[in-house]
């Protein structure tokens, strides 16, 4: 039984929350503490992750014009430069928590992405 579960359906519909929750959870946090960079990453990420999610050619992209596959790339990237975050900003305590847990949810959750096979053309005869 493969335990990949995230369709490109479920990813799709998680994206907007995620990117909200990206913009708005530093300051309901207080993130920053000792380290400015650790409110604004996350804000400039939610904003970039609501812009690429508008952009992808999902079921809740507006302008589909990016493909999933580079959609779910750019996820995994954030994932690996949010748990690197901490130690490459000197986060402490609640700062480097949320982007080390962050970075590592992303993480699982692009890994447990199920990859849908590949649709090929078939031939139609005249």
């Amino acid at each position: 039984m493969d335990p990949r579960f995230v369709t490109q359906k479920i990813h799709a519909y998680l994206d907007y929350p995620v990117a909200f929750s990206l913009m708005t959870l530093p300051f309901l946090l207080g993130l920053g503490a000792t380290n400015p960079i650790a409110l604004w990453l996350s804000v400039a990420t939610g904003v970039a992750a609501l812009a690429l999610t508008l952009l992808t050619d999902h079921e809740t992209g507006v302008v589909r014009i990016l493909p999933y596959s580079f959609h779910l790339a750019v996820d995994g990237l954030v994932g690996l430069a949010f748990v690197a975050a901490p130690i490459l900003f000197g986060f402490k305590g609640l700062d480097a928590f949320y982007y080390a847990g962050l970075g590592a949810t992303v993480l699982v959750v692009v890994g447990l992405h199920r990859r849908t096979p590949a649709v090929t053309p078939t031939l139609q005869r005249a």
